[in-house]
């Protein structure tokens, strides 16, 4: 009767995990930069990302310390100051790939999902994202644009003339089946 459940089991997590893509290492790029002024932006490498391509719903963390940014002196603003990383370690995104086709190699899709920083949830829609599949890998890229007041995030006078107010956020996923 043991091997029996055990048996179950094995073949019920292979089947589950048949559907699933993920990696550990996907990439996040923010800019918010304003001509003339130092450039506002960072780039995170480390973001875990699964997809579920039996539905096409897809979920994303990114770490806010994982932000690399360009000036040290920078990066610890954003992290004390506006993102408030040791308050709100975690960025998420939880969303879903529309009419998605795990059957097509190459296509255009809209990703449609809530967007989940500094403690506030955002729905962002209709981002146009690329998929390029090839055996068992599957690439996601794509961007968009929000604000830092969408996640109530205020932005102090003596630099709001140095950040842009639309703030562009793209990415770059290579995932693996597992």
């Amino acid at each position: 009767m043991k091997k029996i459940i055990f048996i179950l089991v094995l073949v019920s997590t292979s089947v589950t995990a048949q559907n699933k893509y993920l990696t550990k290492t996907g990439t996040i790029n923010f800019e918010a930069s304003v001509p003339s002024f130092e450039d506002v932006a960072a780039k995170s490498n480390s973001v875990t990302v699964i997809l579920n391509t039996e539905n096409g719903e897809i979920a994303a963390l990114a770490l806010v310390k994982g932000f690399r940014f360009k000036n040290a002196l920078m990066e610890e603003h954003f992290n004390e100051n506006y993102a408030e990383s040791d308050k709100f370690p975690k960025a998420t995104f939880k969303g879903k790939i529309e009419s998605f086709d795990i059957k097509t190699t190459e296509a255009t899709y809209i990703l449609n999902g809530t967007l989940t920083f500094h403690g506030k949830s955002k729905p962002i829609s209709n981002i146009t994202i690329n998929l390029v599949s090839i055996e068992q890998q599957i690439t996601l890229s794509g961007s968009f644009k929000t604000k830092a007041s969408d996640f109530d995030i205020e932005i102090p006078k003596i630099v709001r003339n140095k950040i842009a107010e639309d703030i562009v956020i793209s990415f770059e996923f290579v995932l693996l089946k597992k």
